[in-house]
């Protein structure tokens, strides 16, 4: 209902445009609807336990992990429930001030979303602690006890090196980087005597990005193709036209996961459902097993400069500043070019080995690729349909986002009939709702850490560290790509955005990199980081998907990993390959 709700909303002011009509108070209202599907959506990510963590936790033996579950769900109960005592005094306080929206709704009422569902995030953490009741109530004691600190302020803003260290250890044992991060500004808010409640005010920080509505809309657009067989029809539309190459499938594999990494923003939907796929489409072809996983899991990863792609809206949103904008329009075409790079550069290694390994080729039929063009065109349509509805002014990000999700469940629903309205279409919208909450919760929590570390100053400092032991711009970019492939294989690429954006758009623009360039430098790598061992995130999915130890991965990844990380230095150090179209449109 709340992602039926943020589609009308925008949607009804662009079909109302030409007509005058504009929805009164809808962006009032939207903001509301936002703030729901963040809870909500956050709700349902915890009891999916589906929030975005570290992926180290895989490393550990079955007993530490389990010691890891039970700190982890106790860490978890006792932030999140200071986090809802938080809240609720923020309610209390917009109760005061009396404020109502358009109908007589008093938004307070609204707001009562956030204290109920951090509430019930915070027992759903501790349920999860264990198996066993006694681990439960463990980790439920850890609320009680979180609050007990409260009363002794002098001593708890003394352990500020301890409590790092704790919360460094939780988050590596598998405590969800929201929370983790949640924790953080908590205890230096607490340190520095300013209220708690401050953490849950910068919600509102948040739901005022005029782009945020973009987020759940376009991912719950991914989910509703994934869920249908848009797989199967886009797969015989690449085929019949790239067929004929030499190493053909291995590029329409490349072709189709890229499109679908895209839409789902390298969720893992691509390695998990694309991949199981079209593997063994690629083993009865002739191609070696060994070639065929490195294939799939590294082709996971491509797509995501290309719009729509989730990650290019978390970072404009993220990276933008009082002083500098990063459009997520110009970082789309920017995008672009890198990205068909890094697709082109592993195409071209798949054809010389279709080449090596004399896999055969099917004959170009013009009769199948009109058929299959045919049998594709509603998912074909819909990149086409988004970037000429968003380019050409017609409609906002959110706008085009709006009309995306109801484009694909029209599509889907009543067009293709893959999905049904009410049995399977609630499926797909309720998966795609647990990575939507997980990202806003995440962005949510990301906030309040970052309005401290903004008032003490960090960046600024950072900035004059940089400054004082690094004088080359160059020097500067291959240590960027080394931190952020670094921490691409340790963090999903939404926690990786969330955290690291805002402390290096002020070292790169020190060192007069474009904040555009800077995107397209930060996703690629981030990319690349899906892949690197030992922890990237694509290694543990397929290798879960296909029943195949890590090892194994690493060597068949080899080979993609170099090609892209070639690809990303090209990007780097070439910056016309991002901004040659911006000058070309007279945008930089």
């Amino acid at each position: 209902g709340a992602l039926l709700g943020a589609a009308f909303l925008p949607l009804a002011d662009t079909l109302g445009r030409p007509f005058g009509f504009a929805v009164p108070a809808g962006a009032e209202y939207l903001k509301q609807v936002v703030l729901w599907l963040a809870f909500l959506g956050g709700l349902v990510a915890t009891r999916e336990r589906r929030h975005l963590s570290l992926s180290t936790v895989e490393l550990f033996p079955d007993k530490a992990r389990r010691f890891g579950r039970l700190l982890a769900a106790a860490v978890a109960a006792a932030t999140v429930g200071i986090l809802t005592y938080a809240s609720v005094v923020l309610v209390l306080a917009n109760r005061e001030e009396g404020r109502k929206l358009m109908g007589g709704i008093p938004v307070w009422v609204l707001e009562l979303v956030m204290p109920v569902s951090l509430g019930l995030m915070a027992l759903r953490f501790a349920w999860g602690a264990s198996e066993r009741w006694p681990g439960r109530v463990i980790a439920l004691s850890a609320i009680p006890a979180a609050f007990a600190l409260g009363l002794i302020p002098d001593a708890v803003a003394g352990l500020a090196l301890p409590m790092a260290v704790f919360f460094l250890a939780a988050l590596i044992l598998g405590t969800p980087v929201f929370v983790a991060m949640a924790a953080f500004a908590l205890f230096f808010f607490f340190r520095d005597g300013l209220p708690v409640a401050a953490v849950s005010a910068e919600v509102y920080r948040l739901i005022s990005s005029p782009t945020l509505p973009a987020i759940p809309l376009l991912t719950a657009t991914g989910y509703v193709l994934a869920e249908s067989n848009a797989s199967l029809r886009l797969l015989r539309f690449f085929k019949s036209l790239l067929g004929w190459m030499p190493g053909g499938l291995a590029v329409i594999v490349i072709a189709v996961c890229a499109l679908f990494t895209t839409f789902t923003g390298g969720s893992g939907i691509t390695v998990i459902a694309i991949g199981g796929l079209v593997y063994p489409m690629l083993r009865e072809d002739g191609y070696p097993e060994g070639f065929s996983l490195g294939l799939v899991t590294g082709a996971g990863s491509l797509g995501l400069l290309f719009p729509p792609s989730l990650a290019v809206i978390l970072y404009s949103v993220v990276a933008g500043t009082r002083d500098q904008n990063v459009p997520a329009d110009s970082l789309y075409l920017a995008g672009l070019i890198p990205g068909l790079l890094m697709i082109a550069m592993v195409a071209a290694y798949a054809v010389r080995r279709g080449v090596v390994l004399r896999i055969p080729r099917q004959s170009f039929s013009g009769r199948e690729v009109l058929a299959a063009t045919w049998t594709a065109k509603w998912e074909l349509a819909i990149p086409i349909f988004v970037v000429t509805l968003f380019m050409t002014g017609t409609a906002s990000l959110v706008e085009t986002a709006a009309a995306a999700f109801v484009f694909a469940m029209i599509v889907e629903c009543f067009i293709t009939r893959d999905l049904h309205v009410f049995k399977t279409l609630p499926v797909a919208l309720i998966k795609s709702s647990v990575l939507a909450g997980a990202v806003l919760i995440l962005l949510s929590a990301a906030m309040g850490i970052t309005s401290y570390i903004v008032d003490a100053q960090i960046p600024d400092t950072l900035v004059r560290w940089v400054q004082t032991h690094i004088e080359s711009k160059w020097v500067f970019l291959l240590a960027l790509n080394v931190l952020l492939v670094i921490v691409g294989c340790l963090v999903d690429i939404f926690s990786a955005i969330v955290v690291l954006a805002p402390l290096i758009v002020p070292m790169a623009t020190a060192f007069g990199v474009h904040p555009v360039h800077l995107g397209v430098i930060f996703l690629a790598n981030l990319e690349l980081g899906y892949l690197t061992p030992p922890v990237g995130l694509n290694l543990f999915l397929a290798a879960s998907r296909f029943n195949k130890p890590l090892t194994a991965l690493f060597r068949y990844v080899l080979p993609f990993l170099l090609i892209m990380a070639l690809s990303v230095l090209l990007i780097t150090y070439v910056p016309d390959l991002s901004l040659g179209i911006l000058k070309l449109l007279g945008r930089v």
